[in-house]
């Protein structure tokens, strides 16, 4: 059984006097589910689902950003930090201004941000992180066919060829999962990710009922 104290606040957190966005990260290769899981949370009352990359895909090309995004995709490369910052920032003020996202009362579950060491030390002031679910595909073959079946299905460039799917992969050995390490151990959640996505949500929610509301 994890203990409540992996959920607990943040000491350096308390002292400060701007607000941070209480937040439950979703960890994985590309593949590993986390949309999926992420769009599950996103509906229980006081969660807010944001997936990093559906921001970046609902750009128009006819934007400067859209145009970086589309560049560095099609690649399977990581798009340059601060732009990557800089929008997601701007889309996480938009859905506050919509009284979507309430960060007095809500729990953030963020899903593709942060992807390297340098944007989680960007997003230090910002993200108040209390949990992270780190989904674990030890079948790179279940990576791949997923990755192919969303390519088809959702038509993602990020997911066109076995060539961008290997680089995705190999970027996210370098430059995304030592992440785990910032954050440290003591907040991580090791879930089965080659198992179906109805027991994986299964394994995610015995950890999720332990958190405490904002405030608590």
């Amino acid at each position: 059984m994890v203990s409540k104290k992996l959920f607990r606040n943040h000491p350096e957190s308390e002292s400060k006097t701007r607000m941070k966005y209480r937040t439950i990260l979703l960890f994985g290769a590309p593949g590993a589910g986390k949309g999926t899981q992420g769009k599950i949370l996103g509906m229980i009352p006081n969660f807010f689902h944001c997936a990093c990359g559906d921001v970046f895909r609902n750009l128009t090309i006819d934007s400067k950003i859209g145009r970086v995004f589309i560049d560095y995709s099609s690649r399977g490369e990581l798009v340059p930090d601060q732009p990557t910052i800089d929008l997601w920032r701007q889309s996480i003020e938009g859905v506050t201004q919509a009284g979507r996202f309430r960060p007095e009362q809500d729990t953030l579950v963020l899903d593709g941000i942060p992807r390297n060491v340098h944007q989680a030390e960007m997003l230090r002031e910002t993200l108040e992180v209390i949990g992270i679910f780190y989904l674990r595909c030890t079948n790179l073959d279940n990576l791949v066919q997923r990755m192919q079946r969303r390519a088809l299905k959702e038509n993602r460039l990020d997911d066109a060829s076995l060539e961008v799917i290997r680089n995705r992969l190999k970027t996210y050995e370098k430059d995304t999962k030592p992440v785990l390490n910032f954050y440290g151990k003591h907040l991580v959640h090791r879930i089965d990710a080659d198992q179906t996505p109805a027991k994986v949500l299964f394994d995610i929610l015995r950890h999720v009922v332990k958190v405490p509301k904002n405030g608590e």
